[in-house]
């Protein structure tokens, strides 16, 4: 058995914006006249979806909200967040991503993203870095109700690879993750994945700790390795 498709996520993977996620977060707390907390946004946001993160913030200081309240607050957060990208020339992606991303191309297996983020934000991202067309499958924050470290996200990718494929017959199993949080990771590894943690976000002692393999760059990563080890151990 060998390995069939590769899962990024996006924030913290292909796109080094979690201070600016986080400068976001605070101003729309800051909106509600609510004060942020230090550590909280690593606590409840890093890692999961922009909904649930509010959410779990408005009902950490005791607001009880309508879901149409917290899709009003991430519409105005996404749009903040995508004029902040208009003013930025050069997107910040992290060193060997583009390398990587033409290993998997060279082996030619097909790419997703799964990530907790905005579609849109996703799709905007992709086009000015000029990723988009390596990307048969994009499974955003507004595709399902669930965040990290739910699996579904993970789930419904593979659903729709095959979708797209219907000769690739993939299974979770066959899929390796690419992650930078333990929420991430979780979602991967509860989809039935073999997940890569890289330590864009939090150290590599963690990662190495709870993914399959953990590396402090992308660049670091030993692809065909991967690929050597992942069809042993799935054979094991």
């Amino acid at each position: 058995m060998t390995l069939k498709a590769v899962l990024f996520d996006f924030n913290g993977v292909i796109i080094n914006d979690e201070p600016l996620h986080q400068k976001l977060i605070e101003q729309i707390l800051l909106e509600e006249n609510l004060r942020p907390r230090v550590g909280e946004f690593r606590q409840l946001c890093l890692g999961r979806s922009d909904r649930v993160c509010i959410r779990d913030l408005l009902a950490a200081r005791g607001r009880v909200v309508t879901e149409e309240y917290i899709t009003n607050l991430v519409v105005r957060k996404s749009q903040a967040y995508q004029q902040q990208l208009s003013e930025i020339e050069k997107l910040p992606t992290y060193p060997g991503l583009a390398d990587l991303i033409f290993q998997i191309r060279s082996a030619q297996l097909p790419m997703a993203i799964v990530s907790g983020a905005v579609g849109a934000e996703i799709e905007l991202v992709l086009a000015r870095v000029e990723l988009a067309p390596y990307f048969s499958v994009i499974v955003a924050g507004d595709d399902i109700l669930t965040s990290k470290p739910d699996p579904m996200g993970y789930l419904l990718a593979v659903d729709r690879l095959n979708q797209k494929f219907p000769d690739l017959n993939l299974r979770p199993q066959e899929c390796l993750a690419i992650e930078d949080t333990p929420a991430g990771i979780q979602s991967a590894q509860r989809a039935g994945m073999q997940v890569v943690g890289v330590a864009n976000s939090y150290p590599y002692h963690m990662m190495h700790r709870q993914s399959n393999w953990a590396v402090d760059y992308l660049s670091e990563l030993e692809f065909d390795r991967v690929r050597e080890v992942y069809a042993q151990r799935v054979a094991a």
